[in-house]
């Protein structure tokens, strides 16, 4: 490939032994691709077809594995094919539209935890008006602005690329992130101003409302009485679990490009791949198995001759 022009392609040099293994890691990564698609869309299929299931917590809760599905449909889909294929390019424009997906549907994940958050606060602290804050029009509000926002605010950075020049054509990983930029022969000080008010409006601000939220709930928790306490643990442990899981494999994520030179290369496949497959396979799991509703119906959906 000659990289003295601006060319279309670039490799995805993240790969490791891909010639040896290419089949092995297929089958790997299609089978945690369909794990994933069955295991978030049996739990949002439970909420969706259960009556007691239609309140604001359990239609978050659905969205945020939605949204699991469609993060992981950025990615998995090009992996699977890359694994098939003697070469491991990309299109410059797919790649941006990849770079764009991936960190939007990662900022409507905060946005999503953050609604969530909310929506406990709201339940916990102000019971009897629980119903009046949290109306239906609230809950359509708090979703579209949870996917539309980071949408909005990481197309801007994405539109910027596209008319990047480019002095690499080799992106250290196995599909488009903040590497992205390392292709390109310089980057603005507004354009890293703009991702940094980006990385506050959709991440850090988000997490410091989550505990900001989840500090008033322990403080009224420990006030009231024990069952208050047990409601409180029960449905806000597993958003802090699914929180703290997210915000750590995010952290490795905005490091990884300021350390680029210092991670060998297969540590940071093991580190990638743990990004992609760990976490959309987590949310399902944490909520199925820790949200005492949805794990009732989930009992019932797979021994169902039990319970006739």
């Amino acid at each position: 490939m000659d990289e003295g022009f601006n060319l279309t392609y670039v490799i995805l040099g993240g790969h490791v032994e891909v010639d040896k293994y290419r089949y092995l890691y297929f089958l790997i990564i299609l089978t945690v691709y369909l794990l994933i698609i069955s295991c978030n869309s049996t739990i949002v299929y439970l909420i969706w077809t259960h009556q007691n299931l239609h309140e604001p917590m359990y239609i978050f809760i659905a969205a945020l594995l939605i949204n699991s599905i469609l993060w992981s449909t950025v990615i998995y889909p090009k992996l699977l094919i890359d694994f098939l294929s003697e070469k491991q390019i990309i299109s410059y424009s797919a790649c941006i539209f990849q770079f764009h997906m991936f960190y939007s549907l990662g900022g409507s994940e905060f946005l999503l935890l953050a609604a969530m958050a909310y929506d406990r606060y709201v339940s916990i602290c102000k019971p009897l008006q629980y119903p009046t804050i949290m109306s239906n029009a609230t809950v359509r509000l708090l979703l579209i602005l949870a996917w539309t926002l980071p949408a909005s605010q990481v197309a801007v950075p994405a539109g910027l690329s596209a008319n990047k020049q480019l002095c690499s054509f080799t992106l250290r990983n196995i599909f488009c992130n903040n590497t992205l930029y390392k292709l390109q022969c310089t980057v603005s000080r507004a354009q890293i101003i703009h991702d940094m008010v980006i990385l506050l409006n959709v991440a850090l601000f988000p997490v410091l409302f989550i505990l900001f939220s989840y500090i008033c709930i322990l403080r009224i928790s420990y006030q009231s009485s024990k069952e208050v306490r047990k409601k409180a643990a029960q449905t806000c442990l597993p958003h802090l679990f699914v929180l703290i899981n997210f915000s750590c494999l995010c952290a490795f994520d905005v490091i990884t490009v300021q350390l680029d030179s210092d991670f060998p290369k297969t540590l940071r496949l093991i580190m990638v791949l743990q990004l992609i497959m760990y976490h959309p396979l987590f949310n399902p799991i944490m909520y199925g198995l820790k949200m005492k509703e949805i794990f009732k119906h989930l009992k019932r959906l797979f021994t169902p001759a039990k319970h006739c």
